[in-house]
C-alpha cells in the first residue's frame, strides 16, 4: 500500500478547534491572575464564537473559575470544552500537539517539549498531550509521540510544504543535541510533509526567551506574502530585524517568485517593573475560522497593525485584544493557543 504523505496545513485553513492552557496559582502567573485571566477569557470567548475551545485546567475547582470568567466574557459556552491536566505554564503553542492532515485523518504530533532548551521546568507540560488523548479530548484523531524537541511557535508554514523558521530555535544542541540539520529536515519531511526549508539566520526581539520563535518575527498571510516585524532606527532590535528583512528578500515562494514582503509597525518599547524589555509583537496573531485575533499594546500603532491585517484577511473579522498583561509573561495570543485541523470526524470535545 502506498504511504500517504502528511501535510502541515496553513493556519488559515479550516480548524476543528483551539487549545488554551489556562494560568493558575501554581504557575508564574500566581501574582497576576486577576490581570491575565481576563486576557485569556477574551481570547477564549472570541474563539468560541466560531469554533470549539478546549480549555486545559489543573483541577475541577479551576474549571469552575474558568467557566465563570469565560461566561462573563461572553463566550459561547456550548462550544467550550474542558480537560483536566497538570501544567507548568500556559504556552499551548509550544506544548500542544501539532496537527497534520492526509487523505483520511488528522494526526496530532506530540513533539517533546523541554521549555526552550531546558530553561524552565517542563515535565508536566510535556505530558499534557498524552493525558488529554487518554481522556478522549481528541476523538477521531490519531496521536503519535515524536522523539524530537519542537515547539509550535518555532515553525510557520504556507500549507504547501514550506517551513519557515529561525535556525537557532530548532537546530539547537539544547533541544536536539544528537541531530544534524539534515537529520531534522528528514524527520520534519517524514512527519509534517515539509519539502522546502527556509532557515532565517537573523532576527530577534529583546526579552524573548524562546531563541527567536518565528511567530514573533515573520508570518505567512498567504502562500506568497510574508508579514515581518520592524523596529525604528536606534532601537535595540533594529539592526537584527533589518538583517532579517534583507534575508527575507532572498527567499522564494513555492511559485518561484520573490515573496511579497509587508512590514508590521513597531508596537512600542514595553518594560517590566525591573526594566527588562518585553517582546511585544503584532506578528503574534491567531487566525481562526472566522476571526483574526490581534494582540494590541495600548499604542498608537495598534490601529495601524489591525488595518494591515484586516486588508490581508478580508474574510475574517479582526478582533484586537489588549495583551499588555500577557506580554509580561513574554508572549501573546499565538503563544498561548494551538489550533487543530479539521478532517472527517476530528472534533475537539
Amino acid at each position: 500500500m502506498q504511504r500517504i504523505r502528511p501535510r502541515l496545513p496553513a493556519e488559515w485553513e479550516h480548524q476543528a478547534g483551539v487549545m488554551l492552557t489556562w494560568p493558575h496559582d501554581a504557575t508564574d502567573w500566581v501574582d497576576n491572575l486577576d490581570r491575565v485571566r481576563p486576557v485569556f477569557a477574551a481570547i477564549g470567548a472570541a474563539i468560541s464564537h466560531r469554533e470549539d475551545l478546549l480549555s486545559v485546567v489543573p483541577n475541577a475547582d479551576e474549571r469552575r473559575v474558568v467557566e465563570q470568567v469565560l461566561a462573563r466574557a461572553g463566550a459561547d459556552m456550548r462550544r467550550c470544552r474542558f480537560a483536566i491536566a497538570p501544567s507548568d505554564d500556559t504556552w499551548a503553542r509550544d506544548h500542544g500537539p501539532i496537527g497534520t492532515l492526509d487523505d483520511r485523518q488528522a494526526t496530532l504530533n506530540d513533539f517533546r517539549f523541554n521549555a526552550w532548551g531546558g530553561k524552565f521546568d517542563a515535565a508536566r507540560d510535556d505530558a499534557i498531550n498524552a493525558r488529554l488523548q487518554a481522556d478522549g479530548a481528541f476523538p477521531g484523531c490519531v496521536m503519535t509521540r515524536r522523539e524530537l524537541v519542537l515547539e509550535g511557535g518555532a515553525i510557520e508554514t504556507d500549507g504547501c510544504g514550506t517551513l519557515l523558521a529561525t535556525r537557532r530555535s530548532v537546530i539547537d544542541p539544547a533541544r536536539n543535541p544528537d541531530l544534524s540539520v539534515d537529520d531534522i529536515e528528514r524527520l520534519l519531511g517524514d512527519w509534517l510533509g515539509i519539502e522546502r526549508f527556509l532557515w532565517l539566520d537573523h532576527g530577534a526581539l529583546q526579552g524573548d526567551d524562546t531563541d527567536s520563535h518565528i511567530d514573533t518575527l515573520v508570518r505567512f498571510a498567504d502562500a506568497g506574502t510574508l508579514l515581518y516585524v520592524t523596529a525604528p532606527a536606534g532601537d535595540v532590535d533594529h539592526a537584527g530585524l533589518e538583517a532579517m528583512a534583507a534575508q527575507l528578500k532572498t527567499f522564494r515562494a513555492v511559485s518561484g517568485r520573490p515573496y511579497r514582503l509587508l512590514p508590521l509597525p513597531f508596537p512600542g518599547d514595553h518594560r517590566a517593573d525591573d526594566g527588562r524589555r518585553l517582546p511585544a509583537s503584532y506578528a503574534n496573531f491567531l487566525v481562526t475560522n472566522g476571526h483574526l485575533l490581534v494582540p494590541t499594546y495600548r499604542h498608537a500603532n495598534d490601529a495601524v497593525a489591525c488595518d494591515i491585517l484586516q486588508s490581508l484577511f478580508p474574510d475574517r473579522t479582526v478582533v484586537g485584544i489588549d495583551c499588555t498583561p500577557l506580554v509580561w509573561g513574554l508572549g501573546a495570543i499565538h503563544c498561548v493557543t494551538q489550533q487543530q485541523p479539521r478532517v472527517g470526524t476530528c472534533n475537539m470535545v
